[in-house]
């Protein structure tokens, strides 16, 4: 049975096409806006080279042809259902995020004309609600695709791109926003609301 013809994956292809489709209006509307600066080195363009065959092509294989079906595996019949809610999830927070960002969003390392800092809706209490939906989407899709290659490459990827690029975005936002950006850093978590200790 092509693996196209399973529940869950007609509900993971639904939601990477909603994925795909929010990041391509916010990718368009963001071309018109002027870079002021870009630091896309050697690093940075390995780092997308690595990511974007892992998010995109893996899981488009697995769907249309039986290419990874050697990677398959079974799980539990709750999964799925954990996966489709997490995916609901993650589409809702990546296009909040791009919405609250608006025209100053870049996939790569770059600061656009007229920046400034945003710190209201999603971005209020989390720096990076953006990479914390793709993290939960990369779960959903672990847990929709039962397939160790495609389930799960694209969280183990990102979470490479993650760990590698967060200091070096954060470290230019504060180069180009000044104290600022140092400010909301104190404020915030970088993927989940900071916890409060009460004072007394």
């Amino acid at each position: 049975m092509p693996n196209l013809a399973r529940p869950w994956s007609v509900v993971f292809l639904a939601g990477f096409i909603a994925y795909t489709a929010i990041r391509a209006v916010y990718a368009r509307r963001c071309k018109r806006v002027p870079t002021a600066h870009r630091r896309v080195d050697a690093l940075e363009t390995a780092l997308l080279l690595l990511v974007i065959p892992a998010s995109l092509l893996l899981p488009l294989l697995y769907l249309f042809t039986p290419l990874l079906n050697f990677a398959d595996y079974r799980l539990p019949a709750p999964a799925p259902w954990c996966g489709a809610a997490l995916m609901l999830a993650a589409l809702w927070l990546f296009w909040r995020s791009h919405a609250d960002l608006g025209r100053q969003w870049s996939a790569t390392l770059e600061v656009r004309e007229g920046h400034a800092l945003v710190d209201r809706g999603v971005y209020r209490r989390v720096r990076h609600p953006m990479y914390a939906s793709i993290i939960l989407w990369g779960i959903a899709q672990g847990l929709l695709l039962p397939n160790w290659l495609a389930g799960w490459c694209a969280l183990a990827t990102f979470s490479v791109l993650y760990v590698l690029r967060t200091p070096r975005e954060e470290r230019m936002m504060c180069e180009f926003l000044g104290q600022g950006y140092r400010d909301y850093m104190r404020k915030t978590g970088r993927l989940f609301p900071r916890i409060r200790r009460a004072t007394q």
